[in-house]
């Protein structure tokens, strides 16, 4: 394949690119438009913001052009699933993000999101970012705000009224739905109703009810009804986040699972889900013992064996001891002469700890890439410390398009573009379409593969050569090209 290069064949046709509002033609590609209809070949031309022409037609006098011989164009990826709320002020760059052709990301997700929304959104427009953000009103966020740190109950009917009041607000000022995160701390100790009643606000607004369920493990098909009758109840959409089957016990169900979503799907309920491509999840050390009685020696013992044993659990983040990072649970207990269990509590005691626990398989992961309503997301974002942050998009395009052939590139493309693009409703996003937004990927498919690892996540991934957001060049052959066109993505009512 040849190499991506820009072509300007003279100084005239510069000052006329700048004058059309710096239009660009990318010419030689094979368009994947999106929609998952089948590679073409053809021209993307756009202008200003804003995707001008698609296919046979060729540049214009004054475009800068885009040799892509040989190469693939795409619209910009869509992360549903991204945690870089925190951390876009420090990195605008994004550069993690957007080497992986991200040029949108939906932040606030499993239940934890800025607080007040309107005060974050007006930050991302006065000082924009590489990539476009939209944000979702977190359960948890909200669930403190009026709980304080009395949370560890179910609550009362006045306290679930002032959270409504919340949602309402955040999904006026412009969420694009309700997040929850149910394995979590502050979200785990809600019960299914006041679940429902946030989510009916939501609905309301057009919104959609975005939950990392309330058990991913031996209690998973719980979970998953769960979140379908939210859905059912509150008459909203469902996103479940990162569906996965965690423990030895749920191993290789992803058919019954499947079948669960599908026959709900089949009676009207709108369920779908994204799913990052790694057989490790990563979270806090907690979430590894459901009944979070986290001192208590049985229960410890039992959340280990559940994920095959301590030497599955990573050490990637633990403050009060950094000399534990990036070793496994089992290892750091050999060093220090004590058991598993006894150094999980003494880790719990002291803090606890970020990790990251290898505990899926490849046959389901594959089955549930398969689903025409599972999409891709990353759970990950800015800094990181799992290979997904840095490595999602391009590892599904090259082991799991090129290598394994578990998706054909149209589909998979589907996946990281229209179909989240029509599930958080983003208008003029997600297609290679006349009069859409110019958020365009340009990726070689023979070598694009993510290279992060679980001891290296940061590790920038290989083959994708440009990025445009907005029309304006942010990733330009393996280095950041300077642009921060990113945009704060509303629901239209909001922004009317």
């Amino acid at each position: 394949m040849c190499a991506l290069a820009i072509v300007l064949t003279s100084h005239s046709r510069r000052l006329d690119a700048q004058s059309n509002g710096g239009a660009w033609a990318i010419v030689g590609a094979q368009i994947a438009d999106g929609t998952g209809a089948p590679l073409r070949a053809g021209t993307v031309r756009f202008a200003g913001d804003r995707i001008v022409s698609v296919g046979a037609a060729g540049p214009q006098p004054g475009d800068t052009i885009v040799d892509a011989k040989g190469l693939i164009v795409s619209p910009g990826f869509i992360d549903i699933h991204n945690h870089s709320a925190g951390e876009l002020a420090n990195d605008p760059a994004a550069e993690t993000q957007v080497a992986q052709g991200i040029t949108t990301a939906a932040l606030g997700p499993d239940g934890s999101s800025p607080w007040p929304i309107g005060d974050f959104l007006r930050e991302r427009r006065a000082t924009p970012a590489a990539m476009n953000v939209a944000v979702m009103v977190g359960h948890a966020t909200v669930r403190r705000l009026v709980m304080g740190d009395d949370y560890k109950r179910a609550a009362r009917p006045d306290e679930i009224t002032r959270m409504a009041a919340l949602v309402e607000q955040g999904m006026a000022e412009g969420a694009v739905g309700l997040s929850s995160g149910l394995e979590y701390e502050v979200g785990g100790y809600a019960e299914t109703g006041e679940l429902v009643a946030l989510a009916a606000v939501a609905a309301r607004h057009g919104g959609i009810y975005m939950s990392h369920i309330r058990d991913e493990a031996d209690k998973a098909f719980d979970a998953f009804t769960e979140a379908i009758a939210i859905g059912e109840r509150a008459h909203i959409p469902v996103q479940i986040s990162h569906i996965k089957l965690g423990t030895v016990g749920v191993w290789r169900k992803a058919a019954e699972a499947i079948a669960l979503i599908d026959t709900a799907r089949k009676r009207g309920v709108d369920v779908t889900a994204d799913a990052y491509p790694y057989n490790a999840w990563s979270s806090t050390i907690t979430v590894l013992v459901p009944d979070k009685r986290y001192d208590y020696p049985p229960s410890v013992e039992k959340a280990l064996g559940d994920v095959g044993g301590a030497q599955n659990v990573l050490i990637v983040r633990h403050a009060a001891h950094p000399e534990y990072e990036f070793k496994t649970l089992d290892a750091i207990a050999r060093e220090r002469k004590t058991t598993a269990v006894g150094q999980f509590i003494e880790i719990v005691k002291d803090g606890g700890a970020g990790v990251v626990c290898t505990s899926m398989v490849d046959e389901d992961i594959r089955a549930f890439y398969q689903q025409p309503w599972v999409m891709v997301g990353s759970d990950g974002g800015i800094n990181t410390r799992h290979p997904r942050g840095a490595g999602t998009f391009p590892k599904v395009l090259g082991r799991y398009v090129r290598e394994q052939k578990w998706l054909t590139l149209p589909e998979a493309i589907a996946k990281m573009t229209s179909m989240p693009a029509d599930r958080l409703r983003l208008k003029d996003r997600g297609r290679l379409t006349k009069g859409a937004v110019a958020d365009v990927v340009v990726f070689n498919p023979d070598t694009v593969n993510d290279r992060s690892t679980f001891s290296d996540p940061m590790t920038l991934p290989s083959g994708i050569e440009k990025v445009f957001v907005g029309g304006v060049l942010v990733w330009d052959g393996g280095k950041p090209a300077g642009g921060r066109s990113g945009s704060v993505l509303v629901p239209l009512a909001v922004r009317n």
